[in-house]
């Protein structure tokens, strides 16, 4: 998929199929993709951002960066710890993979202008995130 591109240092999975799970996120959405960087990262690296840009010292799952004022253009970056991910996907018994897919699905979210500030405002998330990752993690998981 042209405008997205994927940093890695591990191999988390293959491209092709990250670029096939967004291109269907993306359409069921009914979104454009002006440009999108998803960055998969170590704890450290994502502690270092959060202090830096959050002022947050500590790691997280994901950090999302919307350079967009539209709902419908994705123009934006995606760090996602895979350390904290790992943990995650053990802690809720899934794949680390699937759990990768969630993180991504919950980036993009946070794109368009879904939060979860509030309970309220997760729980709407929430019930999206899971619907889509049921629909699609297959891409992922194949």
């Amino acid at each position: 998929m042209k405008n997205l591109r994927i940093y890695s240092k591990n191999k988390i999975t293959e491209k092709k199929k990250v670029h096939q799970f967004v291109k269907n996120l993306l359409q069921e959405l009914n979104l454009s993709l002006d440009s999108l960087e998803l960055n998969f990262i170590n704890s450290s690296e994502i502690q270092s951002i959060n202090k830096k840009y959050l002022s947050h010292d500590y790691s997280t799952d994901i950090i999302t960066f919307n350079y967009s004022d539209s709902r419908k253009l994705i123009d934006g970056e995606i760090f996602i710890s895979i350390d904290d991910a790992a943990q995650n996907a053990n802690k809720f018994k899934v794949s680390f993979i699937e759990e990768i897919g969630r993180l991504i699905l919950h980036g993009i979210l946070h794109l368009i202008g879904y939060d979860d500030m509030t309970p309220e405002d997760r729980k709407k998330m929430k019930i999206l995130e899971n619907r889509l990752l049921k629909k699609y993690k297959f891409i992922l998981l194949r």
